[in-house]
């Protein structure tokens, strides 16, 4: 039969290797509270299995509050579909459905722009079927935009 200090070693690498591949920053802490067994029947090899889960409830579960804790998501006008934000900024397309401020229209480009060639458009002025407009801003599924000035 394997040690149990091979048994938390291989769970927790293993554990490690799952956040790796999901990249949740969820079964990490998981991972390492094995790891920190495995480190503890290292020093204190007869250290008895009800102190081994104990010691991996404690490590996980509070590892994983204070994470949550002090863990802050992005705002939803940092997030970005495929690209930086940036990269998309200033691209100019078709006004297909009029946009202003009341109604959200829809935008069409000769090449896809992050993966599509319609997005829907939301404007502060008035664009009307036909018209040019250019990218400002990338807001969750929509694109913010203002009328296209060409500078000929």
């Amino acid at each position: 039969m394997i040690e149990p200090i091979w048994l938390w070693g291989i769970l927790g690498l293993i554990l490690v290797a799952m956040e790796m591949m999901n990249e949740t920053f969820f079964i990490l802490w998981f991972g390492i509270a094995a790891l920190i067994v495995s480190a503890c029947l290292y020093f204190f090899p007869g250290l008895h299995a009800g102190w081994q889960f104990l010691i991996f409830a404690s490590f996980s579960l509070g590892s994983l509050a204070i994470w949550k804790f002090y863990y802050r998501k992005a705002p939803a006008d940092d997030l970005k579909v495929g690209q930086s934000q940036g990269d998309e900024v200033g691209r100019v397309g078709t006004i297909i459905e009029a946009a202003n401020r009341k109604q959200n229209g829809r935008i069409q480009f000769a090449q896809g722009v992050m993966g599509s060639r319609e997005w829907t458009a939301i404007s502060e002025e008035e664009l009307e079927i036909g018209s040019e407009a250019e990218i400002t801003a990338i807001v969750g599924n929509a694109l913010t935009v203002k009328r296209h000035v060409s500078s000929h």
